[in-house]
């Protein structure tokens, strides 16, 4: 197993400009694109800390907090809360901001939790490096991480029991 790597070492922010090719029928950002970004995101994020290859494998959670506007400039943040054997679980913030206006505070507008596997050439699964959180945020992050996937093995395991009969 490789050394601890700590959650500031893979941390990752992206940022667009929204414009109308992303908009939907309200003239909003549609959540797809910024589901997209928020992926995009995660998927640079699994790939330092994994040091390599990693395919998105769920995406345990969205939540759209605030519309977001063409011409805002769309900016995530994104860092490892978990890992596990092979897997990971990468949080991505979303915040918005119109690209008009520096005085107004960027809205955070999204969140989103995905669980990243890393793989061989191959396309098999491969160890990660643990994860060594540095502050009480990062504890805080890893403890719900935990909580998310003991909910999403629990939910996978009671699926596949009501499918037995």
């Amino acid at each position: 197993m490789s050394e601890a790597r700590t959650t500031s070492y893979s941390r990752v922010s992206l940022g667009i400009i929204a414009s109308s090719t992303e908009s939907n029928l309200l003239g909003n950002v549609h959540g797809g694109d910024i589901m997209k970004l928020a992926d995009s995101t995660a998927g640079a994020v699994a790939y330092r800390h994994s040091g390599g290859p990693a395919v998105t494998a769920a995406m345990d959670e969205m939540t759209f907090l605030e519309p977001v506007h063409v011409g805002d400039i769309i900016k995530t943040y994104a860092q490892v809360n978990w890992a596990g054997t092979s897997s990971m679980e990468i949080g991505v913030r979303v915040e918005a901001q119109p690209w008009g206006d520096a005085a107004d505070a960027p809205l955070h507008v999204a969140s989103a939790y995905f669980v990243f596997v890393a793989i061989d050439e191959d396309g098999r699964s491969r160890p990660v490096p643990p994860l060594q959180t540095e502050t009480d945020d990062d504890v805080r992050r890893q403890r719900e991480a935990e909580i998310r996937r003991t909910h999403r093995l629990a939910r996978k395991a009671e699926i596949e029991q009501g499918r037995q009969g």
